[in-house]
């Protein structure tokens, strides 16, 4: 079971689509209980991971690898680590609760819809457990293409030009990245004489800081931009705002972390010397995208563009965490991508619910929410509050974590990110006082009924993880810890090995011929 498990969770949203495709037109909702019913069990078989997985064994489990183009090295190859397992289960629960909280917002092209949705699962299930860097290629670009679909047929009014913009900027930075993989890919063969895109063999590679400088910059940009790090945002408040309800939650719950993933598995690890040459600037780049996310997210109007800007501000303490290169800022990133899927899913869908009663999503046109809808406002309340970071809920421990490990590295740099914390307790608790509070403003807003059962089904589950997480994070950080740790040695022993290498140029690498890797190896994790 163990052989095969990764496979049936990355690839089990598939079997949907031809049940789909089978149901007539005329039963739309034979259609959507048919695409719950393929999320859900994705979901209850993503249950094995953290039941089977081993907390003390710092490596990949689950593995499989099979041949796929021999003749180029290109192998299907999966494992997962508890970098990644949180980030699997993340994804099969978010898709699930996403999917049910369209069946009365999704009424054309239904069809379609939740096809696309279905391989957009599968697309970024597979990047957080690929260890081909080929076969993660393939996902990074794969889950595009639907992504494209969701927001440029059921997005807004300006879908067209989110849609644009969101796959200019992805693809700009992706591109640059395959050319980096591929230099990865013709480096290893010349330092090894064989063809291979196995990710433990790069990590193996002694690339001069000359080298890595350049390959480090490809694989960033186009990491930095799906983060999105300032200031490669600019794409993400058009495409939140346009995106349906449940591609929002998406977008924010899980694709923005295939960018911090790919700073953990692919960044630090591949190029660790041009890594402490950056971390400054990295740094720098995370603290002004948390006060600017911040205090962008003020003075927005519409409450979905808020929610978007914050998101800036949220991935911000993210990255921050990840580049102090210690172990608490480690665990309190890995925790607030957690967090941030979470709480920021749980806003959208909040927006999404009020927007379906009000079709405005403006501040000014409501008020007075909590006379007619008071279980609204409390799940909003809880949301609200976990976004704030309240001590008791999920947002304290991660940020309290990153701040913990960036004031190790820098106390400067944690003292900047501090005011980050309070600024989005202005625009968060404002948001919420003029929404929900007050006179209302709007007769329209007197009569708007309150969560239905679907509604508290889908949000009931994301306030119990708010709580858990926030009291017990140990459930989660213990089984991340020992993979964490592990790889951050990796990175800190190669940066000292390969610090004393000397500075050569492309041809001088490429022709100094075998040998170039064992001369300055360090032990990694064994290939799967």
């Amino acid at each position: 079971m163990d052989a095969q498990i990764l496979s049936w969770v990355v690839f089990l949203p598939l079997v949907g689509i031809p049940v789909i495709l089978l149901l007539p037109k005329q039963r739309p909702d034979l259609v959507k209980w048919a695409a719950l019913g393929t999320a859900a069990a994705d979901f209850l078989v993503s249950l094995y991971l953290p039941a089977n997985f081993d907390s003390a064994n710092p490596g990949m489990q689950f593995t499989v690898t099979l041949p796929w183009i021999e003749s180029f090295g290109i192998y299907y190859r999966l494992g997962l680590d508890g970098i990644s397992l949180f980030l699997v289960l993340l994804t099969t629960f978010l898709s699930m609760l996403s999917i049910y909280s369209t069946f009365s917002a999704i009424t054309e092209k239904v069809k379609g819809f939740y096809i696309s949705f279905l391989l957009l699962q599968t697309g970024m299930l597979g990047v957080f457990v690929a260890l081909d860097v080929f076969l993660f290629y393939v996902f990074w670009e794969g889950m595009l293409i639907p992504m494209y679909f969701l927001i440029g047929v059921w997005g807004g009014p300006r879908k067209i030009y989110a849609t644009i913009k969101f796959v200019l900027f992805t693809m700009f930075g992706s591109l640059l990245m395959l050319v980096a993989i591929l230099a990865l890919y013709f480096l290893n063969r010349s330092a090894t004489g064989g063809y291979s895109f196995n990710l433990f063999d790069f990590y193996q590679l002694a690339l001069p800081l000359s080298i890595q400088v350049w390959l480090f910059l490809a694989f960033a940009l186009a990491f930095a931009i799906k983060v999105p790090m300032f200031p490669f945002h600019t794409w993400l408040p058009d495409a939140h705002v346009e995106a349906p309800t449940a591609g929002s939650v998406i977008l924010a719950g899980v694709l923005l972390k295939m960018g911090t993933y790919g700073f953990l598995r692919f960044l630090f690890p591949l190029f660790p010397n041009a890594t402490f040459q950056f971390i400054p600037l990295l740094a720098a780049l995370s603290i002004i995208g948390i006060i600017y996310g911040a205090l962008m997210a003020m003075v927005q109007k519409d409450v979905k563009s808020l929610v978007a800007f914050s998101s800036v501000s949220h991935l911000g303490f993210v990255t921050l965490g990840l580049v102090a290169m210690n172990l608490q800022g480690w665990q309190g990133g890995m925790l607030q991508m957690l967090n941030h899927g979470v709480s920021t899913g749980a806003l959208f869908l909040l927006v999404g619910m009020i927007y379906e009663r009000r079709h405005t999503r403006l501040i000014d046109d409501f008020g007075g929410l909590t006379k007619g809808m008071p279980i609204f406002a409390v799940f909003f309340m809880i949301i609200t509050l976990s976004s704030i970071g309240l001590p008791g809920t999920n947002g304290f421990v991660g940020e309290f974590l990153i701040l913990l490990g960036t004031f190790r590295t820098n106390p400067v740099w944690a003292a900047f990110a501090t005011t980050g914390v309070i600024l989005s307790a202005v625009y968060m608790l404002w948001m919420f006082q003029r929404v929900m509070f007050g006179e209302v403003k709007n007769p329209a807003n007197a009569g708007l009924p309150d969560l239905n059962f679907r509604e508290k089904a889908v949000l009931v589950p994301l306030v119990v993880f708010v709580f858990w997480i926030g009291i017990y994070p140990n459930s989660f950080l213990k089984n991340m810890e020992g993979s964490l740790a592990d790889l951050l040695n990796q990175v800190n022993r190669r940066e000292t090995v390969l610090r004393s290498l000397p500075s050569q140029s492309w041809s001088e690498f490429l022709s100094a011929g075998r040998g170039t890797r064992s001369q300055a190896a360090v032990p990694v994790k064994p290939s799967p």
